[in-house]
């Protein structure tokens, strides 16, 4: 095979392989619920979860079935979490009453998390994670562990978004706003 042959073949394989993950990579992000695997099971453990919330109740997000929920696992030190939060705060308040509900999950102290929601005006139901937690968020396909994380679950119970790192304004408004 001649030098030039081999450039363009090797040249091919790229593009092929560059086409492939780009497209691996639009399914993953952008794929239908019965794309996501383990989408229901996910979903149906999320509002399993009972977790305790600032006052020292334990709901679980069962009470938001039936919304757009966006589940956000969050740590008050996460750099990405405290430059998203606002957005999801906004979001909140502009499409709440069109059946969106926010729930921040974190991963920190109760007092940390009630100063932060205060200096942050937070407007949507915080819960405090665990070692429990832990596997859900493993279950739900974060097996590294990242912060944040976000899952977005439609109105029929559907895990629809799986989101590690920090959400821009556009991706999330993007995704929930057809769920609406």
């Amino acid at each position: 095979m001649s030098k030039s042959r081999a450039i363009a073949f090797f040249s091919a394989v790229a593009i092929a392989s560059a086409t492939g993950g780009a497209a691996y990579y639009w399914w993953s992000r952008n794929g239908t619920p019965d794309q996501l695997p383990g989408s229901r099971a996910v979903a149906e453990r999320v509002f399993a979860a009972r977790l305790a919330d600032l006052t020292g109740g334990a709901p679980t997000l069962e009470q938001w079935r039936g919304r757009v929920l966006v589940v956000n696992f969050w740590a008050t030190w996460c750099a990405p979490c405290r430059e998203e939060i606002p957005v999801f705060v906004k979001l909140q308040e502009r499409y709440g009453s069109r059946g969106l509900q926010f729930v921040g999950i974190a991963f920190d102290q109760p007092d940390k998390v009630a100063e932060f929601a205060r200096e942050f005006r937070i407007n949507y139901p915080l819960l405090l994670g665990g070692l429990e937690t832990m596997e859900l968020l493993r279950q739900a396909g974060n097996r590294a562990g990242v912060l944040p994380y976000t899952l977005v679950i439609d109105r029929s119970g559907n895990l629809v978004s799986r989101e590690p790192g920090g959400l821009k304004e556009t991706r999330l408004e993007g995704l929930v706003h057809p769920l609406l």
